[in-house]
């Protein structure tokens, strides 16, 4: 089932934390399992922010939670030594929760070997890497992760965010949306549909050097249209590639540092309402989570079937 919602502040900046979750508290009823949150925050643009994981959210009340603690520590000591080692500078790092940081970084040398050598540790993941995305996603509803990262402190142009119910793959981080669209920075991807030809897809893309972090069908979105992007396709050009590339039934929307778009596949068997101004362009799986922002008088619309959708800032 899952929801999805996006918005975009053309020419301004707001508070995109505050305004995407209460767009995905609207959706909880499509997906009570997790919560993601690709932010476009007002950061200086001159270092890279990093968002990784070292473990799962091992849940309240959990015996092992000293215990893996512990582990969650030592995996961080390894990241700082691996970053040490590739030559990167941390400037600033923040410790979100006991399996969850935040590191501004800099970092002038190649991307996708410097996140290969990261993820080399053991159950270390990246979440994102950009000079204006911030990625966070964890288990509970909106609110619930909302608080636990305190995200009402984000102020930024843009957002996409994600209510997902389980049903391909596993409830826990890795499988949330949203997924970075690695190895370029600044690039996330959140999906409601299923993919039929995944493993097809999938086994292909890993054999041209593509990363999987899950089982998750919705990250092939994300390595799809990384890939497409990696061979000199433009971002609009690889979401209308996926149009035929991908099998299925799917409305995606992917962001990117200044721009935010939206694809729905040929029979448009999801839903997806979108309202459009000259200020904002605000979109989701339902008009609830558009009218959670905007309560006043507005005229949405439904894209049509095959339609390919992007807006700058």
């Amino acid at each position: 089932m899952c929801g999805i919602a996006g918005l975009i502040h053309r020419g301004k900046s707001s508070n995109v934390g505050t305004e995407l979750q209460q767009m995905l508290q609207a959706l909880k009823h499509r997906g009570p399992d997790s919560t993601g949150y690709a932010l476009y925050a007002e950061n200086d643009g001159q270092n890279f922010i990093m968002r990784f994981k070292v473990g799962e959210n091992v849940g309240e009340g959990s015996t092992s939670v000293n215990e893996d603690a512990s582990v969650y520590d030592q995996r961080k000591k390894v990241v700082d030594r691996m970053l040490v080692d590739l030559g990167a500078e941390i400037v600033k790092e923040d410790k979100l929760t006991p399996y969850s940081f935040r590191y501004e970084m800099k970092y002038e040398k190649d991307l996708m070997e410097f996140s290969k050598k990261i993820e080399s540790i053991e159950s270390v993941e990246i979440l994102s890497i950009g000079k204006s995305l911030e990625l966070i996603k964890d288990l509970g509803d909106a609110k619930v992760v909302s608080d636990r990262y305190e995200l009402d402190k984000v102020h930024g142009t843009h957002a996409i965010g994600h209510a997902r119910m389980a049903t391909e793959s596993g409830v826990d981080i890795k499988s949330a949306h949203p997924f970075w669209g690695y190895p370029f920075s600044d690039v996330s991807v959140v999906h409601n549909g299923q993919l039929t030809n995944y493993w097809n897809n999938r086994r292909a893309l890993e054999n041209k050097g593509m990363r999987f972090m899950s089982e998750c069908d919705s990250e092939l979105i994300a390595v799809y249209l990384a890939e497409k992007m990696r061979n000199g396709a433009t971002l609009e050009e690889g979401m209308r590639d996926s149009l035929t590339g991908l099998d299925g039934v799917f409305t995606y929307f992917v962001a990117t540092k200044d721009s935010l778009g939206m694809a729905k596949d040929t029979m448009a068997a999801k839903p997806l309402v979108l309202y459009e101004s000259d200020e904002l362009v605000a979109m989701g799986s339902e008009e609830i989570a558009i009218r959670s922002i905007l309560p006043q008088e507005i005229d949405t619309y439904d894209p049509f079937d095959g339609e390919v959708k992007v807006w700058q800032i």
